[in-house]
């Protein structure tokens, strides 16, 4: 079944819900809400000033529509509710007056003004509330999308997918933790038909949800174990230090450190498989390269594998100023590489002429063969799924794996993600780099954060300026990249280029815009989180940060380093009305491994039906921190799945679906 065959999806919705990262029946019916309303009827009397209220009654007076500038409107009309008499205020639903008739029933819901005995509605429904408890969903939308649609479309789906809905518990887990089966547990979740039935329904999803993860890990886990006997090598160490002696600064304590796991890794009969986190700016990479170096030494080739083209062509050119001197072969291999290169790439891999290759997912294309791969390195690792980082590792004859990952995590949970890993830790930051100066401003203060920006601007410095929205949503007020577009054109556009990237932009475009902001001749740079991993531009000196409350402290923290690249002085401003006290912790350190062990802290398990924060793992519906414990008996329960001899449909399935993603 696809999406257009769901009924009264049309090809405007298709490309609606395409926006929100729905292109599959799955994507739709695991399209979870981020929250619920509670629909009990309120009373007037017991309700106080600027709470929220739900209420029907019958219309009394017909509304009186006004409109103001700029395309707005406001009705205001009399509700006749079982507790007397209220005024409803309705902003921009002037579309609805025609079905607000003197005597119609309806249901509001907004804040009310007891002083003046009205109710500011968010929405009105065309119905009486039962007496029952009424639980709607409340879904993440795009401007032209409504709640109600998606629920409908996610309805119909569910309808007209019952054998396509594949459950990935096994029937003794079912058994054991009383579950019902995934095509209720969905039903459940959109429909719901009381908080007891949502909750169980709700665990059992992000249980599955992390069984199928931990059951991934602990597959390639074992594979690994059955495949680790590895490359023993004879490295001329005394060469390794010459041209660590040749770099033009000097390596940290930690960087040295590193640097002498990974050599007497490579050296080991032992297949590496080595986690090497860092802080922002903290100097992997240069380890990274070491690595290779030492890899080449020995006569093996190398791969770097980058999440974003513009991320793998800096790596490149790094690698080309770092060994300018060295008669070492290098090939760049990326999506937009012209066909005649690759072909010529890829001929060179196979014989053995190219030393290191950098690129992106294209280095685990099927044309891609190489000669002697000897050590696979993936940067920004947690943004490639597990089948694609194993895939490279598959591309050699048991090459060592080096993972760098810029993104901290707390020390419990990287042992559960990356237990059979060795880790290796670089907190201490290269010399001459400074610490960025946070500071916490509200709307109120937008006038101070234009002058710190025209001032960065004067010194011929260039800014990041983030939002947490790519286009206007409904029912937000939040900054969404185009609003703030605008707003910096008026303040700074007669004088300065500014210019914005978001996830939705074409690759193309994306690379071009951050290509253009790299060489300065773009010097405001608007976006949302595209840039937390990105090009490496040591001249951008600040970044604003608007709405930052919605923000976690960990992204929080990977976007501030983008900045702080060089020895200038830089600055990061976080503009927010709310949840001041949490971004404190921004101001006051920047150490990353602090700042994850206080977003986890202060995450904590959050409210089952309100809205659900999202970590650096990508789930649907589950949570490294609120669901850690469901997290625990799924790796446990998966991994004894996995061992148990007998090979039912499902495991095979899931087996499969590892290989072949």
């Amino acid at each position: 079944m696809a999406l257009k065959d769901i009924k009264g999806v049309g090809p405007r919705a298709l490309t609606l819900l395409s926006k929100i990262g729905i292109n599959t029946v799955d994507d739709l019916v695991t399209h979870y809400p981020f929250r619920y309303e509670f629909l009990v009827r309120g009373n007037l009397a017991e309700t106080n000033d600027g709470d929220h209220i739900i209420i029907d009654g019958k219309i009394e007076s017909s509304p009186i529509l006004v409109r103001f500038k700029a395309g707005l409107n406001k009705m205001n009309f009399r509700l006749v509710t079982a507790s007397g008499v209220v005024g409803v205020s309705i902003f921009n639903r002037a579309f609805l007056k025609s079905q607000l008739t003197v005597g119609t029933t309806i249901t509001v819901i907004g804040k009310f003004d007891k002083p003046k005995n009205v109710i500011t509605a968010s929405e009105i429904k065309m119905e009486s509330l039962s007496n029952k408890v009424k639980i709607e969903p409340v879904y993440h939308l795009t401007s032209g999308l409504t709640n109600k649609n998606m629920a409908l479309y996610i309805n119909m789906a569910l309808l007209g997918q019952s054998k396509e809905i594949h459950d990935s518990i096994p029937l003794k887990y079912q058994e054991k933790y009383n579950f019902s089966n995934k095509r209720l547990a969905l039903n459940i979740v959109h429909n719901p038909p009381s908080k007891e039935k949502l909750k169980e329904a709700i665990i059992r999803l992000k249980y599955e949800e992390l069984f199928e993860f931990m059951f991934k890990i602990n597959y390639l886990k074992e594979e690994n174990k059955k495949a680790n006997s590895g490359i023993a090598r004879s490295i001329d160490e005394s060469k390794v230090n010459n041209f660590i002696s040749s770099l033009p600064f000097e390596l940290t304590k930690d960087q040295v450190t590193a640097v002498n796991t990974i050599i007497k890794d490579l050296k080991r009969p032992n297949r590496m498989n080595r986690l090497l986190q860092g802080d922002v700016g903290s100097g992997k990479t240069i380890v990274s390269f070491i690595a290779m170096y030492a890899n080449y030494l020995s006569g093996y080739q190398s791969a770097l594998m980058a999440p974003t083209e513009i991320l793998a062509t800096q790596h490149f050119s790094n690698l080309k100023e770092v060994f300018k001197d060295y008669n070492l072969n290098m090939a760049l291999l990326t999506g937009s590489t012209p066909k005649k290169e690759k072909d010529l790439i890829y001929e060179e891999l196979k014989n053995g002429d190219i030393d290191i290759i950098v690129g992106t997912h294209a280095l685990i294309q099927d044309d891609v063969t190489y000669h002697n791969l000897g050590l696979v390195i993936t940067d920004e690792q947690h943004r490639f799924g597990v089948n694609q980082r194993a895939n490279l590792q598959n591309k050699g004859q048991k090459p060592d794996t080096l993972y760098m990952s810029a993104t901290p995590i707390p020390r419990t949970y990287a042992l559960t993600i990356y237990g059979d890993m060795d880790v290796s830790t670089i907190k201490t930051r290269p010399k001459g780099r400074k610490k960025i100066k946070t500071v916490v401003k509200t709307n109120k203060e937008i006038k101070d954060v234009l002058e710190l920006m025209y001032e960065e601007l004067k010194e011929g410095h260039q800014i990041y300026v983030i939002a947490p929205l790519i286009e206007e949503s409904e029912n937000s007020d939040l900054t969404n990249v185009n609003d703030l577009k605008e707003k910096m054109t008026l303040a700074f556009g007669s004088k300065y280029k500014i210019d914005l990237v978001h996830g939705k932009m074409a690759s193309a475009a994306k690379e071009l815009i951050m290509n253009e902001f790299l060489q300065n001749k773009v010097q405001i740079l608007i976006s949302t989180t595209v840039i937390e991993v990105g090009v490496d531009v040591p001249n951008a000196t600040m970044m604003v940060i608007f709405n930052a409350e919605r923000f976690g402290l960990s992204t929080l923290h990977q976007l501030r380093g983008r900045v702080g690249r060089s020895e200038l002085q830089s600055s990061c401003i976080l503009i927010s009305d709310n949840d001041t006290k949490r971004l404190e912790i921004m101001e006051n350190t920047n150490d990353g491994f602090e700042i994850s062990e206080e977003d986890f802290k202060l995450r904590g398990h959050g409210d089952l039906f309100g809205t659900k924060q999202s970590g650096d793992m990508t789930f649907k519906i589950a949570d490294l921190k609120a669901d850690y414990k469901i997290l625990l008996q799924a790796r446990e329960d998966s991994l004894e799945y996995l061992l148990d001899k007998e090979n039912d449909a499902n495991k095979l399935r899931l087996i499969s679906a590892i290989i072949h993603s």
